[in-house]
């Protein structure tokens, strides 16, 4: 004889646990609400005390939206006194998570309709349109709020990129560029200085970007590091002079990668790296000229002649402590953050305008810039003061 088979109705299980989450929930709310109210009447219910300093009158119930679900609270009312508390902030109907939630998926370009229908999927309890917009209007005034904030420190050091994200524009679906720039202070620490939309990564969209740095405050720039984008250059020798530019060593090696062959881009590869590898600029520029007749040698003449044209911008980071080569020589130090804003719009897809797309990388290059990414020394910047 066979042994019984025990099975189970998940679905059931499922909503059995969710209701028991619910309900703890809502018991521990009320039970810390009780505790506070006795706290302020200074007796417990029924006590007849000469200190007490207020009246138990009774309850109303509201509710408050949860991750858990949808719960009834039961607040205390007091004579004598107004009932305060810590744990849920007057006139709030839904718990923190679930609002930066509902924020989160407006930046992500959801629309208000679809959010309605998500926070009744998950929440028990849906939010009107007026709602959402309400708290969006909210999110977007603090992230303009600290992208647009002012700058009040030098930075000797600037990396600058484009990233491009698809939006709609004018009837059609388009790449758009989203330029953004970090510095490290002069404490030597990275920080998140602007993000701008440019519809194109020209040099009207960089002068105009870079002049909205200076115009906030931009200061004290000794070197810009970033690739050789289609009008950068001129837009920073316009509105930073002063400043010198570094082409960033990785992209310089694509450029060259892209006139060899596979099977020689190893060799190549090695080659590059050495022109870096030097103690000084001139040693590094005898080396690049002695690759370039190399790569002549090997037939890559068109690879010769991007190395011959462009070793030279690759160089500037000699004129800076050596301790500091490594780190200002590439833009090394962005890609944490392009490789952020990538994962989290390419789930996204298309953004329905500029907008969204521009606060959604705001958003998540504030979080960045917030965790331990901002908190740790990047250079020792005392030792261009020698």
């Amino acid at each position: 004889m066979s042994d019984p088979i025990v099975t189970f109705d998940e679905q059931a299980i499922r909503s059995d646990l969710k209701e028991l989450v619910r309900q703890t929930v809502e018991d521990t709310l009320n039970g810390l609400l009780e505790e506070e109210a006795d706290d302020l009447v200074g007796a417990e219910r029924y006590e007849r005390t000469a200190g007490r300093e207020a009246y138990r009158a009774g309850h109303y119930d509201r509710k408050l939206v949860t991750t858990s679900g949808e719960v009834t609270v039961r607040m205390p009312k007091l004579k004598g006194m107004r009932f305060t508390t810590a744990i849920i902030e007057r006139y709030r109907r839904r718990e923190t998570s679930v609002e930066e939630a509902m924020i989160e998926m407006y930046l992500a370009g959801v629309s208000t309709r679809r959010i309605e229908d998500v926070s009744e999927a998950l929440w028990g309890a849906s939010v009107s349109a007026t709602t959402v917009s309400n708290l969006n209007e909210k999110a977007f005034s603090s992230v303009e709020a600290w992208r647009s904030r002012p700058l009040t420190r030098a930075y000797p050091y600037v990396y600058v990129d484009g990233i491009y994200l698809k939006r709609a524009w004018g009837g059609a679906y388009e790449n758009v560029s989203v330029m953004v720039a970090i510095g490290v202070n002069d404490d030597g620490y990275r920080e998140v200085i602007g993000a701008a939309e440019g519809f194109t990564e020209s040099g009207e969209c960089w002068k105009g970007f870079l002049s909205w740095l200076r115009s906030r405050g931009l200061r004290g720039v000794r070197m810009f590091t970033g690739d050789k984008a289609a009008g950068m250059v001129g837009a920073l020798a316009e509105v930073f002079p002063d400043a010198a530019y570094q082409r960033c060593t990785v992209h310089f090696y694509r450029n060259v990668f892209s006139k060899v062959p596979k099977s020689k881009r190893k060799l190549v590869a090695g080659k590059l790296k050495a022109i870096h590898a030097q103690e000084s600029f001139e040693a590094s520029e005898e080396k690049a000229l002695r690759v370039a007749e190399d790569l002549e040698a090997m037939r890559l003449k068109e690879a010769a002649k991007v190395v011959r044209e462009g070793y030279a911008e690759t160089l500037t980071y000699t004129r800076f402590p050596v301790e500091h080569w490594r780190r200002i020589r590439t833009n090394n130090a962005i890609e944490r953050l392009n490789r952020e804003i990538r994962r989290r719009t390419r789930v996204v897809g298309t953004f329905p305008d500029g907008k969204s797309a521009l606060m959604l990388v705001t958003a998540r290059l504030k979080y960045v810039a917030d965790s331990e990414w901002g908190s740790r020394r990047y250079l020792d910047v005392s030792l261009l003061e020698g």
